[in-house]
């Protein structure tokens, strides 16, 4: 089969993208200096201050991504932890009544959007995730007025093409 030079410039690009993009902090590792995460990534979405003069990188792929990856980096610089946190277990650390909107931010990063609805008194985040089985997910945080986490929940993602009619 021959390819068309046009798919193979396809195909590179998705290549080149995926070595520049979060997919790849699976290879960032504790002790990794934060210029060499940098170097690796690029710029993080959000940079976010922890105790002790330690900073969160944050890699989110929201709103239309499912992953984001939190690299954690000591004052000294060095990097002591990166994770992907998009999915049930660490959705299960929410603690409604106790957690903020800022706490939730803080461990997951931006929402993929902020939404109200009338069945609720403040706003609602959407966060996109997939399962371990594949499936796309949302998971929602509704925050009461004053930013306080009330109740949190997945629920699938139909994705429109499942609704399509068919021709």
């Amino acid at each position: 089969m021959v390819m068309s030079k046009n798919v193979w410039c396809a195909a590179a690009a998705l290549v080149l993208a995926a070595c520049a993009s979060p997919f790849g902090a699976g290879g960032v590792a504790p002790g990794m200096a934060r210029e060499d995460v940098l170097a690796r990534l690029g710029q993080p979405t959000r940079v976010v201050p922890l105790a002790d003069g330690a900073q969160r990188l944050q890699y989110s792929l929201q709103p239309l991504g499912q992953s984001a990856w939190m690299v954690d980096v000591d004052a000294a610089g060095r990097v002591t932890s990166a994770r992907q946190v998009l999915n049930a277990n660490d959705f299960n650390r929410i603690v409604p009544g106790e957690w903020t909107r800022a706490d939730v931010e803080r461990e997951f990063g931006p929402p993929a959007r902020v939404d109200g609805v009338a069945s609720w008194n403040g706003p609602v985040l959407t966060y996109r995730w997939r399962d371990l089985q594949g499936a796309d997910m949302f998971y929602w945080v509704y925050l009461d007025p004053q930013g306080v986490v009330r109740r949190a929940h997945p629920g699938m993602e139909f994705r429109d093409r499942l609704f399509r009619r068919r021709s």
